[in-house]
């Protein structure tokens, strides 16, 4: 018999000073057998960072060819693409064809270098990519406030990245921009 998803609720304040968005969100996220805590708390940084009225959660590891998170406008159009852990270069290609933004959140830093030395000129070719990488301490950091009902609060400021939960853990989360959309590469 094959296991189910395990469903994890969050509570979600945010502050995006850099984008003047302020808003609650009620979260309800599938974590697939195979997926590390880590990685989830990944998916909901992402959200933090893009947060917006049309993002949402994909169908995650079950579904292949689709985004840990994405955004469609009304005509079904895929606006906004995310993708979290270090996706093959045919992928955000792919991805990059079928949205107007793609976003790759990188973790591991045992693989983001080697990933990062193969694909950093293939992907300096693609506009509209933006790569972020995030420390294993701060995955840590994250991984540590994973709960089945989690409240938390993410704060943005200057790029910089705040969270914490009810239990009193507070990370500062470090993101190094790889690549910024239109761009070819920073790093």
């Amino acid at each position: 018999m094959a296991l189910g998803a395990t469903v994890y609720k969050a509570q979600l304040d945010l502050s995006d000073l850099d984008r003047n968005y302020y808003e609650s969100h009620l979260l309800t996220v599938a974590r697939h057998p195979s997926e590390t805590e880590e990685r989830l708390m990944l998916r909901v940084l992402a959200f933090a960072l893009h947060a917006g009225e049309r993002l949402e959660f994909g169908r995650g590891l079950s579904a292949e060819g689709e985004p840990a998170l994405w955004a469609i406008d009304d005509t079904g159009s895929i606006e906004t693409w995310i993708d979290v852990g270090t996706p093959d270069v045919r992928q955000v290609r792919k991805s990059a064809g079928r949205s107007a933004h793609v976003t790759v959140l990188a973790y591991d830093e045992a693989k983001i270098g080697p990933w990062w030395s193969a694909s950093s000129g293939e992907f300096s070719k693609i506009d509209k990519l933006t790569v972020l990488s995030v420390s294993d301490a701060s995955v840590e950091a994250l991984a540590a406030m994973a709960s089945r009902n989690m409240k938390l609060a993410v704060t943005i400021q200057d790029g910089t990245v705040w969270v914490s939960d009810d239990d009193r853990h507070n990370a500062q989360i470090d993101l190094v921009r790889l690549k910024e959309e239109n761009q070819k590469y920073l790093k």
